[in-house]
């Protein structure tokens, strides 16, 4: 099937870019506000192509079907500071008039057997092109910053064994990400304490500085 993947990957190049800018743009709110906010930071990404069709042989996705079938075309991942945060994060998605949930899978409360926990959201997304508004999937994680870790680290080693990890290794990952765990419900146990010196930090550094109020433009 020949396709111009350029010009057919462009409304997921626009939904991540618009979505970061939009999401980016709630954490500065906060900050502003001098709340604690419960994204810390948003990256994404487009499937790159050679990924796709690996998963469309993999999975059986026919390239016709890519639409409606790959679900994560396009990719957005926020990362939370505390696991509390990512449930008022999955309700501030809900409540977007942008937004339509279509399926949630709630990998923090159920982690995979794996030790991997996040959450996940796919999303219909409208992009306005030239003479047309396109829905598009994306798909949205949200995870704390410990979750994070361990996924990356599992994920490269996901390449090197090609998923069939020996049984020793898998065991250790289990083992890190319980601990990764542990970690995070060790911060949500001082979460007050550390919200209070973030709005301290973020005030003084919205203070105006003494070196910077005599210049003029």
């Amino acid at each position: 099937m020949d396709r111009d993947w350029e010009l057919f990957l462009l409304p997921y190049t626009q939904t991540v870019n618009e979505l970061k800018v939009k999401l980016k743009g709630i954490r500065t709110t906060y900050q502003l506000n001098k709340m604690h906010g419960p994204i810390e930071f948003v990256t994404g990404r487009v499937k790159p192509i050679n990924s796709i069709l690996l998963k469309s042989r993999t999975r059986n996705i026919s390239l016709e079907k890519l639409e409606t079938d790959m679900e994560d075309l396009a990719g957005i991942r926020i990362m939370c500071p505390f696991v509390e945060d990512i449930h008022d994060v999955v309700r501030l998605l809900k409540q977007r008039h942008d937004l339509k949930v279509v399926q949630e899978k709630d990998y923090v409360s159920h982690k995979k057997d794996s030790g991997y926990r996040s959450y996940h959201l796919i999303c219909e997304y409208p992009v306005q092109l030239i003479d047309e508004v396109k829905y598009v999937l994306v798909e949205i994680q949200i995870r704390t910053l410990a979750m994070n870790f361990w996924a990356s680290i599992e994920h490269s080693l996901n390449y090197k064994y090609q998923g069939e990890f020996p049984e020793e290794i898998n065991l250790r990952l289990q083992k890190a990400a319980e601990s990764a765990f542990q970690l995070d419900e060790e911060m949500s146990t001082i979460r007050e304490e550390i919200k209070e010196a973030q709005r301290n930090f973020i005030f003084k550094e919205q203070e105006p500085r003494h070196d910077q109020t005599h210049w003029k433009d």
